[in-house]
């Protein structure tokens, strides 16, 4: 019998004296994964696997089970912080205090210079909860911006480009289907430890057990040996940076050898002989050399790849957070559909979740307007705009360089850039000197320290969960609500209602109407909808908000062509809707104006709130199906394998390729492993990746007990012959040097490194003066993104190169 939670509170039976457990689905990262909270006391003390959960089916990693923890943190934030600028300490006050601080400062920055000198900053939690889905961009549209940056440009931007240039629109992201593939070439990807990105699938290392178990085939390229590759049947060491090369040649192979197979989708396809042509310059013998890969090793991983009946191609963050990052990921794209395994079972496939549109299109041929990057550019590099974003790598120097429109002002939405951006020397210098910040994180971090106000939103269990963004790239479509496991906590906020708050006090202050193009938002309503009479920030200002939420997403789907509401009346709508405040109310008309919705009684059985509601395990709505040629939005109507962008970088590569065999057999201008920063720097040594860890996650778990015990994880790996070669130890000191700066850090030997490449985690650099993260700051480790440097980027999407980074590294005492 299915366990059923109550509706207001999420908890079911009791389990012990005083006990009862409550059904979520975990936020801390893309595996969405069903956990069962028990809860004591109004503190929930327990965490384990929801054995019947549809998608996870109980599994559970060590970062689910230290979510209690993390709830009950004692260095969380839970009440407002003011900073004193003579002092920099920041104390506790009340929320009417700290949005009157948030209204005077943000007025006196507009008043002076304008909208367009305020910032704001997005972190990766935004994707994991509905604030973020529901609320944050009406806030960052309301703030008549354009400078708005996200994690994205130190992650998966590259993949949203190619598959915008592709596709016709940058969400149209194709999935591994797992769990019906026979073979599997993964790139920069280890999912055993991070449990996927780009791809929702609980229980990676089990997935690809069962490809191996039904006889399929996974073979993962990485320059180190992780524990992803152990799983695997082969794994290829490869140099970073050069996975571009890498599949261009087995692209090479396939057009050579006649492997090509366009499949179902030939029709559908355009540019398929053009990719081919690209490809010729790229021999697998000739990229060996760069790439570290046998030309024959190449040629048998191409051939076995055409030979399989289902295939798929997946590349992550070592595939997009480097210098071809955007030309690396096209070429997966292009791999999936020149062997016929894109839009197909057992291929790369396409999600949208229970809440996606449909694809409305008559006939079902697809097409659109295209998609097209740089509508604005960065005052400084001149640097262009993506999905409404501006690079990461720019944000130090658009805040610290003299001149008119200087940004002067910054919010933060669940980010720290301080410690995730490249340069973060640079950042942390400007941060301090910036006219008036905001953070609304639950922690004083590394970034927040710099706010003159803290807004710490509630913790998870206190508001409900949904997983818009993440459901869409989902390997089955499946759909859980989770509605709140705790009461508010007594004076707390939910991250929506501060959102609205903000929201609010930008409209007020916005002194000229928003830019239609101001963000990727432009259906989100810039107008004040308070009523005349109402203070900014009221608790009747903030429902007349989300009223006027409610009211714009009925009136969107019933003016939306071929939606399942069309023509329909927004008041005979608006009294259906169903759920207990304005996030779930939100969510219902999502469901319900989704392809699998009820269209509000029009579609009987269709989905609702009140269905999820009624499976707190989820439903599972069945695999991924084909939607192409449906879904797509170019303006051929077709999948466009190769455009001008595409063509114009993969020249750009052919001439580093070329430029790299001339410069083959010279001498560097000094001793690599030298532990001097040089001021002119030959050829280095070594070359320098990133790495996860089961226990962290970016820098959210560090200040987790559970998750800070055991050896030290923030160590510099070098193969044992790199080790010798410049003259470090195990578990002695090294500095590491590289162009932008230097670090000193304790050295791990280790064979699972690919020789010339070390690896040091991201996510560390705790412990600085005016932060409150105790048990952080007794692990502090230390910030990868010293030795990045902000001016390296992929110029089609700006995202910073994070991998592949020329290092030096030498002895220390």
């Amino acid at each position: 019998m299915m366990k059923r939670t109550s509706a207001g509170t999420g908890t079911g039976t009791g389990t012990a004296a005083g006990s009862v457990t409550a059904l979520r689905v975990c936020p801390l990262c893309e595996a969405t994964c069903g956990l069962e909270l028990r809860i004591t006391d109004g503190r929930v003390t327990a965490a384990r696997g929801d054995t019947e959960h549809v998608f996870s089916r109980g599994y559970l990693c060590a970062k689910g089970a230290s979510l209690p923890q993390l709830l009950g943190d004692p260095d969380r934030l839970r009440r407002p912080l003011l900073r004193d600028r003579a002092t920099g300490e920041h104390r506790e006050v009340d929320w009417d205090e700290a949005f009157a601080a948030v209204h005077a400062g943000l007025r006196r920055v507009v008043s002076a210079h304008g909208p367009a000198v305020v910032a704001a900053y997005l972190g990766n939690p935004n994707a994991h909860s509905m604030a973020g889905a529901q609320h944050r961009p009406a806030f960052t549209r309301a703030l008549q911006t354009r400078a708005v940056f996200s994690a994205s440009t130190v992650d998966q931007m590259p993949m949203h480009v190619a598959c915008g240039l592709v596709f016709g629109h940058p969400s149209l992201i194709p999935v591994p289907d797992l769990d019906c593939t026979d073979h599997l070439l993964m790139l920069g990807a280890n999912p055993a430890v991070s449990n996927g990105s780009l791809c929702t699938a609980p229980d990676f290392p089990g997935r690809l057990a069962g490809i191996r178990a039904r006889g399929g085939r996974v073979v993962v390229v990485d320059p180190r040996r992780t524990r992803t590759a152990a799983l695997a049947d082969e794994h290829l060491p490869i140099r970073p940076g050069t996975d571009a090369l890498w599949l261009f040649a087995i692209v090479n192979v396939l057009a050579t050898e006649g492997l090509v197979r366009l499949g179902p989708l030939a029709a559908h396809l355009s540019g398929a002989d053009s990719v081919a042509e690209l490809a010729a310059p790229f021999t697998p013998e000739r990229v060996a050399a760069s790439c570290g890969i046998p030309a024959e090793t190449t040629r048998r991983t191409a051939r076995e790849l055409a030979a399989a009946p289902r295939a798929a191609v997946y590349g992550r963050m070592g595939t997009t957070t480097v210098e071809f990052g955007t030309l690396t990921s096209w070429l997966t794209i292009a791999l999936n559909a020149i062997t016929g395994n894109l839009d197909v079972p057992g291929g790369a496939m396409f999600g949208r979740g229970a809440h996606g549109r449909a694809d409305r299109v008559p006939g079902g041929r697809g097409g659109g307007r295209g998609w097209r990057t740089g509508r604005w550019h960065t005052r400084v590099r001149g640097l262009p705009e993506v999905m409404g974003e501006l690079p990461a790598a720019a944000l130090a120097e658009e805040m610290d360089t003299p001149g008119d429109g200087r940004l002067r002002a910054l919010f933060t939405i669940a980010g720290n850039p301080a410690l995730s951006t490249p340069d973060s020397a640079r950042l942390a210098a400007a941060l301090a000197q910036l006219d008036f910040m905001v953070s609304v994180d639950p922690y004083l971090n590394e970034t927040s320290r710099h706010a003159d106000v803290v807004l710490p939103p509630a913790d998870p269990a206190r508001v409900g969960h949904y997983d818009f963004a993440l459901g869409a790239l989902a390997v089955r479509t499946v759909a859980t609500y989770s509605p709140p496991a705790l009461p508010p906590y007594p004076g707390g906020m939910a991250e929506h209602d501060i959102l609205a708050r903000l929201t609010l006090i930008a409209l007020a202050l916005a002194a000229e109407p928003a830019d239609a193009d101001a963000t990727t938002d432009a259906e989100l309503p810039v107008e004040d909808p308070r009523p005349a009479d109402a203070a900014v920030w009221t608790d009747t200002a903030v429902a007349a908000f989300h009223e006027y939420l409610i009211e714009e997403a009925l009136r969107r789907a019933v003016t939306e062509p071929g939606s399942p509401v069309a023509g329909r009346d927004v008041a005979e709508l608006g009294a259906l809707v169903d759920g207990d405040g304005a996030p779930e109310r939100l969510l219902d008309i999502a469901l319900r104006t989704g392809h699998l919705g009820d269209a509000f009684g029009a579609r009987p059985g269709g989905l609702s709130l009140a269905t999820l509601r009624a499976n707190p395990h989820g439903i599972d709505l069945g695999p991924l199906e084909p939607r192409i040629p449906a879904m797509l939005r170019t303006a051929s109507a077709t999948v466009e394998l190769c455009p001008d962008l595409i063509v114009a970088d993969a020249a750009r590569l052919r001439a580093a390729l070329d430029a790299h065999e001339a410069a083959e057999g010279r001498e560097p201008s000094m001793t690599p492993g030298s532990p001097e920063a040089p001021e002119s720097p030959g050829s280095p040594g070594l070359t320098l990746i990133g790495r996860r860890h089961l226990r962290t996650n970016n820098s959210w778990l560090h200040n987790v007990p559970a998750m800070a015990r055991g050896r030290d994880r923030c160590t510099l790996l070098v193969h044992p012959d790199d080790a010798a070669r410049h003259g470090v130890r195990d578990g002695g000191s090294a500095r590491i040097t590289s162009t932008a700066g230097s670090l000193d850090v304790r050295v791990q030997v280790s064979d699972e490194m690919m020789a010339g490449v070390v690896c040091l985690p991201h996510g560390w650099g705790h412990g600085l003066a005016g932060t409150r993260m105790s048990v952080a700051a007794g692990h502090p480790g230390v910030n990868t993104n010293i030795l990045t440097d902000s001016s390296r980027i992929d110029p089609l999407s700006g995202t910073a190169v994070l991998n592949g980074i020329p290092v030096w590294i030498g002895p220390v005492g």
